[in-house]
């Protein structure tokens, strides 16, 4: 491992590892997941095909996608008999929640079985939890549905559209991994001790859990519902420019450019629209995002603040169903590939991350 002096900088431009995984070009805006870009893989790919691509490093054969898909079914029909034999009682808050039920598994010593078995957990825990809040018995799992479809299902009490599920698909591969993020490497430095997978994904998502890196989806409906039209962006923008607040969704740690991933999200509540009414709320987004960056960078002429993946993720979970208290647990479902895929790789390097501080203390006299 290398690395540059990271002082003060929360180990801003240090390199803690080398990865297969993912690329993040902050300049270009270009992400590339396994040798492919991410917009390739949005488009081409389901999310089971992306698991199998970043757990292996090759795209899988459609025999292999099948074998997967009905694996992970079966899996969470036994996470959902596990839970109901346990009296399993959602925590108040989802990520709670989650982090609390995935925690409650045992890991079975072999990461691919325990990375099976966390895909599946996340997928069962969030709509248990949803039914609980919404005071409903939890739907049992279908063995013959993909996980997108799924999820989808237990979410709305039925199948959802062909559309509806693309939509989610394309959520949960656009954001199944993403470089050296805080939770992608929370789940790296677990893995490093030689600890277990499911140990080293819920770290992940105590990480994720935390507003720095959790974003902002839900806050961006909030913003969004309170503009309420085009033509209320401008005031509504400055207003809270001139108030000291930050603008949900605009502007990245890593992108100077506008995040490829709200591209993705963009084009996909396009094609929702041709079914359902997610046009006037893509119609208010763009306005909106067009607004703040002129806003932006009037005020900010020094940075490059641009919509990020958080601005349409809310857009686009919304169009296909997705509870807006939901959003973070949702997004843990497609990153969970990548702390997986993370986890291994990081076995395989068989390394303890060990990095040094700097002491700025008082010394004994």
């Amino acid at each position: 491992m290398s690395a540059a002096n990271g002082k003060g900088s929360g180990l801003e431009n240090v390199v803690a590892t080398r990865t297969r995984l993912s690329s993040v070009d902050g300049q270009a805006g270009e992400l590339v997941i396994a040798g492919h870009r991410v917009e390739d893989l949005a488009e081409r790919r389901g999310f089971e095909e992306v698991c199998l691509l970043l757990w292996t490093g090759a795209l899988p054969t459609a025999q292999q996608v099948t074998a997967l898909r009905d694996r992970l079914g079966r899996r969470r029909v036994e996470v959902h008999r596990v839970l109901v034999e346990r009296r399993a009682a959602p925590l108040r808050d989802p990520m709670d929640s989650l982090r609390s039920i995935l925690s409650a598994f045992e890991s079975s010593g072999d990461l691919e079985e325990d990375a099976v078995t966390m895909l599946a957990a996340v997928a069962v825990a969030n709509t248990w939890w949803w039914s609980a809040h919404n005071g409903l018995p939890a739907a049992a799992p279908r063995e013959d549905l993909s996980t997108a479809a799924d999820y989808l299902r237990l979410l709305l009490g039925h199948e959802a559209s062909a559309h509806a599920v693309r939509g989610l698909e394309q959520y949960l591969v656009t954001v199944s991994d993403h470089g050296m993020n805080a939770s992608t490497f929370t789940a790296r430095v677990i893995a490093s001790t030689r600890s277990d997978l499911i140990s080293a994904v819920v770290g992940a998502v105590g990480a994720l859990k935390g507003p720095l890196h959790g974003g902002a989806p839900g806050p961006v409906l909030e913003m969004l519902d309170a503009i309420g039209s085009p033509e209320r962006a401008e005031e509504w923008l400055r207003a809270e420019l001139d108030a000291g607040r930050r603008i949900m969704g605009m502007g990245h740690r890593v992108y100077r450019v506008r995040d490829p991933r709200a591209a993705v999200f963009e084009r996909a509540i396009t094609e929702l629209s041709k079914e359902r009414d997610a046009g006037v709320r893509l119609r208010l987004a763009r306005s909106v995002e067009r607004t703040a960056e002129e806003l932006l960078a009037e005020r900010h002429p020094e940075r490059a603040l641009k919509a990020n993946v958080e601005f349409y993720t809310a857009v686009l979970l919304e169009a296909v169903g997705v509870p807006r208290e939901l959003f973070a647990a949702t997004f843990a479902l497609g990153r969970m590939a990548g702390w997986t895929a993370h986890v291994m790789e990081q076995r395989a390097e068989d390394r303890l991350i060990r990095p040094q501080s700097e002491y700025v203390g008082p010394m004994p006299s």
